[in-house]
């Protein structure tokens, strides 16, 4: 027996609580537990950490980094940290994956020192895990911290002559049947495939629509309250583009309703619908699927206008409520209704023009939610092709002969565009008409006669718009 004397034990050191990384975490818990949006979760979680002085504007900004940049590539950063533990991902507690690719993200996408990114997360495990977890967590990410995201890529993507989707899918973190769908609908070889997904993983710009008669871009643009930069929209003649951390409420016209934030590619729907040539009156606008209420804020002012009234329609009483915030101060004659567009209470051919932006899949979107990627499945095509359908079939009811009919996705899976629109072309007396003159100036929107926006290509998100007129 030794008579070394043992080495005194070293005392219990409390975890130390990095507000920050605890909020990104929080944030990615309410995501994955409660099937919340992080653009939905996130901002409250910032304003009570600010209103307890636990974050400034630095923090607040490395938070939004660390939830939206972990959610983006959560598929790539799974595939990498599966390559370091000895278990079935499956098989790894969900907050402990949430604290492991919070890490991963910290160390392969971001300018914080790998030692820093290291430390800091286990801190992290030790607080919100408790110290066993955190050991795995730190043995895990030293592994990932042996070679960076190039590196990790080369080792867990196929090669693209072997599998081209799973080699995009992994190197751009969006699920193989994504790949697929988007690359159907987008065409071409891999380069503009590539640029595609690459800018479904850049944040998008924070867009704001000045409504006519009401406000306009220029106001925005002068508005000294515009933190940072401000740009005119690249298309729509009412939209501004804010600088990075701009905050939209701080404008006056946003805080009275005169303006709104709306991506630039919903603004050129409305406004193609609005300006489709039509013969005969037009005095009646519908908005069948008007929740939230941007679309139909922007329609409601384009009607007023041309001395039209528009109705404005929402099947969710709740959204129907936020589509009657939107609207409210319109100048021109409204009316907001709680109704399903697929049993409409209103009657036939009562209407000029029509838009149904239609629930989809949203993979138009995926810059602004980027964890809608991992949470759509193919299955949901089958869900939503029924009402897609329902929905332009009634639209093309409730307008007159001679008037027209917006049909328009967030989505440009072809399964939620072009088949929809063929399949209610067969059936019903109406014919497409050329959206592309009507969104003047801008380039690559396809062949005709529908249109396709592109986040790559337009800057916006990806949003179809077919034009039908009522022809029987």
């Amino acid at each position: 027996m030794s008579n070394r004397p043992r080495r005194p034990a070293k005392p219990y050191r409390r975890p130390k609580r990095d507000p920050v990384r605890i909020l990104a975490f929080e944030a990615l818990r309410a995501v994955d537990e409660r099937d919340a949006y992080a653009n939905l979760v996130l901002p409250p979680l910032l304003r009570k950490a600010r209103e307890a002085g636990e974050l400034d504007t630095r923090d607040a900004a490395l938070a939004t980094e660390l939830v939206y940049g972990t959610l983006r590539r959560q598929g790539t950063y799974d595939a990498i940290i599966s390559e370091c533990v000895d278990r079935p991902l499956r098989d790894v507690d969900p907050p402990v994956l949430d604290v492991l690719s919070l890490g991963a993200h910290q160390l392969l996408s971001t300018r914080i020192p790998q030692h820093a990114g290291v430390s800091a997360t286990v801190e992290l495990a030790r607080v919100v895990l408790g110290d066993g977890r955190a050991k795995f967590v730190n043995a895990v990410l030293r592994k990932i911290a042996a070679d960076d995201l190039d590196g990790w890529l080369d080792r867990v993507a196929p090669p693209y002559d072997e599998d081209a989707e799973e080699h995009l899918g992994i190197r751009h973190a969006h699920p193989r049947w994504v790949v697929s769908a988007l690359w159907d609908s987008l065409g071409g070889g891999r380069a503009g495939m590539e640029d595609l997904l690459e800018a479904d993983n850049e944040r998008p710009e924070v867009t704001l629509v000045a409504r006519p008669g009401r406000s306009t871009a220029q106001e925005l643009l002068d508005d000294e309250r515009v933190e940072g930069e401000a740009l005119p929209g690249r298309w729509s003649p009412y939209a501004v583009r804010l600088a990075e951390g701009g905050e939209p409420g701080a404008l006056q016209a946003v805080r009275e309703g005169r303006a709104g934030v709306q991506d630039e590619g919903s603004q050129l729907v409305a406004i193609a619908l609005a300006n489709a040539p039509l013969e005969g009156g037009d005095r009646l606008w519908l908005d069948a699927c008007a929740g939230p209420g941007g679309k139909a804020a922007l329609l409601g002012a384009l009607a007023a206008g041309r001395g039209a009234a528009l109705l404005a329609a929402e099947k969710q009483p709740h959204r129907a409520g936020l589509v009657a915030r939107a609207l409210e101060g319109n100048p021109g004659p409204y009316e907001v209704v709680t109704a399903d567009g697929t049993r409409p209470p209103w009657r036939p051919g009562a209407f000029d023009r029509v838009l149904v932006d239609v629930p989809c899949t949203g993979l138009g979107a995926l810059r602004r939610r980027p964890e809608a990627r991992w949470r759509r499945r193919p299955e949901d095509l089958e869900g939503f092709a029924p009402l897609q359908r329902d929905l332009l079939r009634q639209a093309l009811r409730s307008v007159r002969v001679g008037g027209i009919v917006g049909y328009a996705t967030c989505s440009p899976h072809l399964a939620e565009t072009r088949a929809v629109v063929d399949d209610l072309l067969k059936e019903s007396e109406a014919e497409l008409l050329d959206a592309r003159p009507l969104m003047p100036g801008i380039p690559a929107l396809g062949e005709g006669p529908d249109v396709q926006l592109w986040p790559h290509l337009h800057g916006t998100d990806a949003m179809y718009l077919a034009l039908l007129r009522r022809t029987g």
